[in-house]
């Protein structure tokens, strides 16, 4: 086989292997800055279709305030659990494993967070989860951004 023909060809691997990469873990490198209008729109929308369908198991993005702090839920798995408000005005629980990621420091009422997790609706609002890495690797990662910092 031709040289140029096996360059081209690990090339063309390798291409396809960073687009896997940055496509399979996007939480790993270069988390998306949400923070934009347009972007933080279509955040905003993805999770208010997933609230008018009563959706669960939905992989979604979050921007809010924090509206009030809650004690650790200790049954089981620890989680350090908060209640943000949206831009449109909806209140979604966050429930953060612990014993999987670091604790969010510093947390306090006002503060803005974004959060990438699994979204789970019940009448309150909804839960969003899984704002942690998996270590078996069965789940995609999840993330809390706070004051600039990542909490995966």
């Amino acid at each position: 086989m031709p040289i140029r023909t096996l360059l081209r060809n690990g090339l063309i691997l390798l291409v396809i292997l960073a687009a896997g990469y940055y496509g399979l873990f996007p939480d790993q490198r270069g988390v998306p800055d949400v923070t934009s209008e347009r972007s933080t729109s279509s955040v905003e929308e993805k999770l208010e279709d997933a609230i008018r369908q009563r959706a669960s198991d939905v992989q979604l993005k979050a921007v809010g305030h924090v509206i009030r702090l809650l004690p650790d839920d200790r049954d089981g798995s620890r989680h350090q659990r908060f209640i943000i408000k949206t831009g449109t005005g909806r209140t979604i629980l966050v429930a953060h494993n612990i014993d999987l990621a670091p604790r969010v420091n510093g947390i306090a009422v006002d503060d803005r967070v974004e959060i990438y997790g699994e979204y789970e609706w019940n009448d309150k609002g909804g839960v969003i989860h899984w704002t942690h890495h998996d270590p078996k690797g069965r789940h995609q990662d999840g993330w809390i951004r706070h004051k600039g910092k990542l909490y995966q």
